[in-house]
């Protein structure tokens, strides 16, 4: 979508698209050969060295989005090549592995190898990202546009394209129907006209892009204004409101070549749910193995101090609203799970000895890294709820459901907000659910380590664990 809207030279695009994906492998081998020289260890007709250039090939070649490339920053690039590398590696590792090639490759150049590429990868891509940038779009004079119909939708994708430094476009104004009065303009917005003089403005001013705007139920007008734009040469993009819509992720993609627009999707797709699920195994093992004493002593306290099992288990929903089994550490005398849960409160009777001090420190908590390592939880995401909690708030809180568009989370923001503990009004849960959904619309890593640090620091001074 971003090239046609920003670029006038399709050739040079073509070009430096080809450099984009052939440059990953050709420095993945290149350095293999510069190290193997160097240390003296490298058979070019080996086994390993032609899995090695296979994989290569075949994984790391292919470059992220252009719309990332040209218009976001290259956090993106950057975490395609990691991905990507240690995709390659474990491949590597599997199939060399497998066809007894490891020995074929001498240790020291293969770790050197595997260390130092990512790096000149990194610069590599970084660097050609920039070229892009330059070549397609600051070397290239920009390109006028005009907005047909003033809406939420086209004020904000106006205010963005005068904001960028990047996307080259200028906006030379809206055609609009309405009146001033009616459309509220604020000296920002430049009302050009009405929508039957836009065809000769876009004739005698050589206007490049128009993006019409009109709200989908006057689509007779729009199919009236392609006949009139037919005369001209300018790109002509059809730009819906999305603003009328409460969207979650929201992202135009194809299905069998048909186009879409997601309106309510996960956030944890293609390289990003690799990511958070990586991140994920990664902590949760990590912690469990850290914390292995503290688990032991605590399940030897909860043993000794009352009666029942260790672990409560309780069905909770889970991702896409599957029911799953959730681990705490018991902390009450009851192990409720039934149609009706009643919330743990301050000073609650039903708390064990130990119970009390379990829940404020979130103690109990620490058996849900083993539902993490089964995949069934993730470390940040929307707290799980009881099912009998989850049955009676899904009739009263409107996208309540939609927090289940991901896997529930050990913390999350809700819970780094303040939004912890009992509700015992309705606006409690509301509020809890207002940052689940945020939390859905804003994902990324740096959001899930940030959650994460602020968990480290709440449990210190938090008053509502109880």
């Amino acid at each position: 979508m971003t090239e046609p809207v920003l670029l006038r030279n399709s050739f040079t695009f073509a070009f430096l698209t080809v450099m984009q994906a052939i440059l990953p492998p050709v420095v993945a081998l290149a350095s293999l050969f510069f190290i193997g020289e160097s240390l003296g260890g490298l058979d070019p007709t080996s086994t390993a060295v032609v899995i090695i250039a296979t994989l290569s090939l075949t994984l790391i070649q292919k470059p992220p989005d252009l719309n990332d490339q040209l218009t976001v920053s290259r956090m993106p690039a950057v975490l395609n090549v990691i991905v990507r590398w240690l995709l390659l590696l474990f491949m590597f590792l599997v199939v060399a592995y497998a066809t007894r090639s490891l020995e074929g490759l001498d240790s020291r150049v293969f770790l050197t190898w595997a260390g130092v590429t990512p790096l000149v990868l990194i610069f590599a891509s970084v660097l050609m990202q920039s070229w892009m940038r330059h070549v397609l779009l600051v070397s290239s004079p920009p390109r006028k546009a005009v907005v047909v119909g003033l809406t939420g939708t086209s004020r904000e994708l106006a205010r963005r394209l005068a904001e960028s430094d990047k996307g080259r476009i200028v906006v030379e104004g809206f055609f609009d129907d309405r009146s001033d009065e009616r459309l509220g303009l604020d000296g920002r917005n430049r009302l050009i006209g009405k929508l039957d003089a836009m065809a000769a403005f876009v004739q005698a001013e050589r206007i490049d892009v128009i993006f019409i705007a009109l709200p989908i139920r006057h689509l007779k007008r729009v199919m009236n204004l392609l006949d009139q734009l037919h005369d001209t040469t300018a790109s002509i993009y059809y730009v819906p409101d999305v603003h009328v819509f409460d969207l979650i992720q929201s992202r135009s993609t194809e299905i069998h070549q048909i186009p879409v627009v997601a309106m309510c999707e996960t956030p944890f797709y293609g390289y990003r749910g690799l990511i958070k699920r990586v991140t994920d195994m990664v902590i949760s093992a990590g912690a469990l193995l850290v914390l292995s004493p503290v688990l032991l002593v605590v399940a030897i306290l909860v043993k000794l101090t009352s009666k029942g099992p260790v672990i409560f288990k309780q069905r909770r929903y889970g991702l896409d609203g599957h029911e799953i089994s959730v681990y705490k550490f018991r902390s009450m005398k009851v192990t409720e799970d039934g149609a009706h849960v009643k919330q743990a409160s301050k000073d609650d009777p039903r708390l064990t000895p130990i119970g009390g001090f379990l829940r404020k420190s979130s103690i109990d908590e620490l058996p849900q890294l083993i539902n993490v390592l089964q995949g069934r939880m993730s470390l940040v995401g929307p707290r799980p709820h009881a099912v009998a909690h989850n049955e009676e708030y899904r009739k009263l809180i409107k996208g309540y459901m939609i927090r289940h568009k991901v896997m529930p989370g050990i913390t999350g923001l809700a819970q780094v907000n303040g939004c912890r503990g009992e509700t015992a009004k309705l606006e409690d849960m509301e509020a809890r659910i207002k940052y689940d959904l945020e939390y859905l619309r804003r994902w990324t890593p740096m959001l899930d380590y940030q959650i994460m640090w602020q968990t480290a620091m709440k449990l210190l001074r938090d008053d509502k664990a109880y």
